[in-house]
């Protein structure tokens, strides 16, 4: 009962803001002519749901509490449409590639205007789930179809190696690709809704789960640090994310941690990437010990290591991590770090405190580590006993809230 009057009382929160916005933000003002493509390369209609077809999409998706289903017909106020743009973005090389994501818009009520979502997805391992596809297992189906009916444009990459690129590895946890993928994304969206009279109000929020949270404070750096002038960030919601990749890593070698394969896998995968991209290009015996090398060697994500894995790397490789010798691992690292900076966004990190799959210790060392900036902006929401899985409604609804506020 006690947790029904929390979420009951939040959500009453949500559907006052998401209303009152729909009161207020209504403007006349035309898109002005659009100039020529220089990132879009394609749009495809997806598909458009109605409200209805909503309510049933998200009450089944579980991304709310069960109980909280019967408000989805005060919150989803429109009806929505979902386009599969391809635009231009870089490989992890530097080599120009297609890729593809999708856009979700609100389909308008009156002259309403509205905000765009850059919304980074987690860790995919089906391709069918990546944004562009739409199918009902995918974040942008369920989470970003539940806010643009809300009032919010949503813009969900794939990221490089899934959709249109798929057929090269997905760069996993490389901050660079994740952020460009992103932010070349969001401005072949911009050259859409130029093109379609879609009505944007200019604003920008970013927001991503997990490797999503990730993404997004990668994303944020960037666009501040590279771009500030291209785009008006208005707030940034992170959950989840491994921000302190290096951190993270020394945790890894040394803790004893679950020994839960699928999170294991994960962690295989970070580690293949930094080997290939960084071009390391080193066995996996020189990472891990029998029989786990082989292992990895043979089905890579797909491996059983059933110990904590600390136990399954090698002493070579552990030493050279906890003694500084493996420089060029360890640069790899350092280069995927986005914990350490000074952003100028509103910020908020979602993290559970007893998340088994991507450590807390990530949001607590982000938040400590910017406000020894001396940035005041930043909030850490701690989500106390929840793991990875269970702290996403959190996420979700603390988002929601925080986005709403900034309208």
């Amino acid at each position: 009962m006690k947790n029904h009057s929390r979420y009951t009382s939040l959500w009453l929160v949500l559907l006052t803001l998401s209303l009152n916005f729909t009161a207020c933000k209504n403007s006349s003002t035309d898109n002005p002519t659009p100039a020529a493509n220089v990132t879009l390369v394609s749009s495809t209609p997806i598909t458009t749901l109605t409200k209805t077809q909503l309510i049933d999409r998200v009450s089944a998706s579980g991304v709310l509490p069960a109980q909280l289903n019967g408000i989805l017909t005060l919150l989803l106020q429109r009806d929505v449409k979902a386009y599969r743009l391809t635009y231009k973005t870089k490989n992890a090389d530097g080599t120009t590639i297609t890729a593809s994501g999708a856009l979700i818009v609100p389909v308008p009520i009156g002259t309403e205007t509205y905000p765009i979502i850059s919304q980074q997805h987690g860790t995919l391992f089906n391709e069918p789930d990546a944004p562009s596809y739409f199918s009902n297992n995918s974040e942008a189906a369920n989470i970003g179809t539940l806010f643009t009916s809300a009032g919010y444009i949503l813009s969900c990459p794939d990221y490089v190696g899934y959709g249109e690129s798929k057929s090269v590895p997905h760069p996993y946890l490389h901050r660079q690709t994740e952020a460009l993928a992103s932010l070349d994304m969001l401005r072949a969206a911009k050259e859409f809704m130029a093109q379609n009279n879609v009505k944007w109000d200019n604003r920008v929020f970013i927001t991503g789960y997990s490797q999503g949270g990730h993404a997004s404070m990668s994303l944020l750096k960037m666009m501040e640090e590279q771009f500030p002038n291209e785009f008006t960030i208005t707030a940034a919601s992170c959950g989840a994310g491994p921000y302190n990749v290096e951190g993270f890593m020394q945790d890894l070698v040394n803790k004893d941690t679950h020994g839960i394969a699928a999170y294991n896998n994960l962690y295989v995968w970070v580690l293949q990437t930094i080997n290939r991209v960084y071009g390391l290009n080193r066995p996996m015996s020189a990472y891990f010990k029998e029989p786990y090398a082989t292992d990895v060697q043979t089905n890579s994500t797909r491996s059983n290591i059933n110990v904590s894995i600390n136990k399954a790397f090698s002493d070579a490789f552990r030493n050279g991590i906890n003694n500084g010798t493996d420089a060029d691992f360890l640069k790899a690292v350092r280069d995927n770090n986005v914990y350490d900076w000074a952003p100028k966004t509103p910020l908020q990190l979602y993290h559970g405190t007893a998340d088994n799959q991507v450590f807390y210790r990530n949001s607590d060392d982000a938040s400590k580590a910017m406000k020894a900036r001396g940035v005041t902006t930043v909030e850490l929401i701690t989500i106390n006993g929840k793991d990875h899985g269970p702290a996403i409604q959190d996420y979700i609804q603390g988002t929601y809230t925080f986005f709403s506020g900034k309208k």
